[in-house]
């Protein structure tokens, strides 16, 4: 345990969210960013842990699935896949995780000629159900992750830039662009610690089922919020008691594949080892509401894949963050700049 009583920041940040701080809907996308935010060593940047910052980042939990809610077809297009992979289906492609380029527009290349070349491993798409055209993805959610770690990288390394020879607006104008990514990529860190973004099988259990479990068309929406929801909520005081500091991510990966990518991929193929045991928690009835000692051992699941996915986020931040150099081009365009202004 990391600390034993709530920061000050920290209380004032609960007390100051909404009353219905529940799960993976919106509160739990900002238990997420806020449990991370907390994880972060006291020598991270100051203007990313003023109050009104961490408020920022929180609310950025939940930007993604605001677009998701838009009848705007190219933008559902686009962001839809950014919130899952079901991992299972790489093999029709021949790939696994360990195998998968760190290029997304590369990778769907693959998935695209795979579809053409072994027509017989995937399923016939009715195109009056698939207007937003991404029934043929399989999804795209480490690439987004690691996509928006890229972005943090540049944004610390023009940020340190401007710091050595920015403007007072510069220097507030990058600090903003970091907090907008560090929220925004919240959201995706945080899809990834929940089991059921990374499988085929997010919505009930499809084809064969030796084990039994659920086919309901609602269980996806139960374990996002309607679980935690109705059996009390997230327990967030307890969880920033408990909250697990940021680690530095490895520099590189002994295949030659970007590091953080790989990072990534472990991370979520690790949730993926719990979506049988997600399951059997609702098919043993732990995941009922109502059911005493029964009902705290999905609760502590949930509540841990929370904690999971707030680690991993805060580690990203942190490596961004350490990670990157000043931005050397914008640097000498900097300087050139001061150099011209007192006329030398």
């Amino acid at each position: 345990m990391r600390r034993l009583l709530l920061s000050g920041l920290a209380t004032a940040l609960l007390l100051a969210a909404p009353a219905a701080l529940h799960a993976w809907d919106y509160a739990g996308h900002r238990a997420v960013n806020l449990l991370a935010l907390e994880g972060l060593p006291p020598e991270f940047p100051a203007f990313a842990k003023t109050p009104e910052a961490h408020e920022r980042i929180a609310f950025l939990s939940g930007e993604p699935d605001r677009w998701r809610n838009t009848s705007e077809l190219p933008l559902r297009h686009q962001n839809g896949p950014d919130h899952y992979i079901d991992l299972e289906d790489l093999a029709d492609m021949d790939q696994t995780p360990e195998t998968l380029t760190e290029f997304r527009y590369v990778f769907n290349s693959q998935l695209a000629s795979a579809r053409q070349t072994h027509a017989d491993r995937f399923s016939v798409i009715d195109p009056e159900k698939n207007k937003e055209h991404t029934r043929e993805l399989v999804g795209f959610l480490p690439w987004t992750i690691a996509e928006y770690y890229g972005k943090l990288y540049s944004g610390f390394s023009y940020l340190k830039a401007f710091e050595e020879n920015g403007t007072p607006e510069e220097i507030a104008n990058a600090q903003a662009n970091i907090i907008y990514i560090m929220g925004v990529m919240g959201h995706f860190v945080g899809d990834g610690a929940q089991p059921l973004h990374t499988t085929r099988n997010a919505n009930g259990w499809e084809g064969a089922n030796p084990n039994g479990f659920t086919t309901a068309r609602t269980f996806h929406a139960w374990i996002d919020g309607n679980f935690l929801n109705k059996s009390g909520g997230v327990d967030l005081p307890r969880l920033l008691s408990e909250v697990k500091p940021a680690k530095l991510l490895p520099k590189s990966d002994p295949s030659g594949r970007n590091a953080v990518f790989s990072e990534v991929m472990q991370y979520l193929v690790d949730q993926h080892t719990k979506v049988e045991p997600l399951y059997q928690l609702e098919k043993s009835g732990k995941l009922t509401v109502d059911k005493g000692k029964e009902t705290e051992e999905g609760r502590h699941f949930l509540e841990g894949q929370i904690e999971i996915g707030a680690q991993m986020l805060s580690s990203l931040w942190l490596t961004a963050w350490r990670s990157a150099p000043p931005d050397t081009y914008l640097r000498a365009s900097l300087v050139e700049r001061k150099l011209k202004s007192m006329g030398k």
